[in-house]
């Protein structure tokens, strides 16, 4: 799980090890914030050259896969929570000591999801309230995001694991739901590759979402496909399903569930 952790507003990408229940975050963020540098990766790989090794400090990172700006993933410099203490230990810098604090809770209060799942929950509740979105979309997008981890988790179950796979599992579900891929909705809706699509769906069309995703685990669950190609065979049966039912509700409603609104406001440049 990757997601962006904010620091005095400034962002810091960031990922889950599931494996090692902790937090891994880009060190080129961190440097950046530290140090202030126009270019931060130039200032770390001197570090990782010099200074470092003076501190006896090599090698403490790995490389991660990361959402750059331009939306694509690449190799990225890593480093838990411990490893990340003793690199700020070698930047002088007056925002060390509240940047070893911020990372401290948010590794603690990680650890407090983990055990309790609804303080998470609450979290995301908060979040998407500050954000403007009315209650009754926010139970509806909660319930989505654990509708999509059950399906994510059956598709780990028959063996897939690459990320580029849950992807292509995920655009069959959509062109059979909504006649097409994520990536094709969100150029309708006007959002950029690292925009979320469901954060700027409604109503109807989070919840012609949830239902193509469920009954696609409901017929894997069933069926237990051991390739992918019946995994994408069952994806677009379970979003069929939920496109009928669409197809069905635009002729009832006399409109289109498919749409261009978003929940962008007019000083969202992302």
């Amino acid at each position: 799980m990757s997601s962006i952790k904010l620091f005095q507003d400034k962002k810091v990408r960031s990922i889950w090890i599931e494996e090692e229940e902790q937090w891994y975050f880009s060190v080129v963020d961190v440097v950046e914030i530290l140090t202030e540098s126009p270019n931060p990766r130039q200032y770390w790989r001197k570090m990782k050259d010099r200074d470092l090794k003076q501190y006896e400090l090599y090698p403490i990172w790995v490389q991660l896969r990361l959402r750059s700006s331009d939306g694509k993933r690449y190799l990225t410099d890593c480093a838990n929570v411990k490893s990340l203490f003793r690199i700020i230990q070698s930047i002088p810098s007056p925002k060390a000591e509240p940047f070893k604090q911020w990372l401290a809770t948010v590794g603690y209060e990680r650890m407090l999801e983990i055990e309790n799942p609804e303080l998470a929950q609450e979290r995301m509740k908060m979040i998407y309230e500050q954000k403007g979105y009315s209650k009754d979309w926010i139970d509806k997008r909660l319930r989505g995001i654990a509708i999509r981890q059950n399906l994510t988790d059956e598709w780990k179950r028959r063996g897939i694991s690459e990320e580029q796979d849950f992807a292509i599992l995920t655009a069959e579900i959509s062109k059979a739901t909504f006649g097409m891929t994520p990536s094709e909705y969100k150029e309708l809706k006007g959002l950029s590759k690292k925009q979320n699509l469901r954060d700027h769906m409604d109503d109807l069309e989070l919840i012609f979402t949830m239902l193509g995703e469920r009954v696609t685990t409901e017929i894997s669950e069933k069926e237990k496909p051991d390739t992918f190609l019946e995994s994408k065979h069952i994806a677009k049966r379970g979003g069929r399903v939920a496109g009928v039912a669409r197809e069905q509700t635009e002729k009832e409603l006399g409109r289109s569930i498919v749409n261009k609104n978003n929940f962008l406001s007019p000083k969202d440049d992302d």
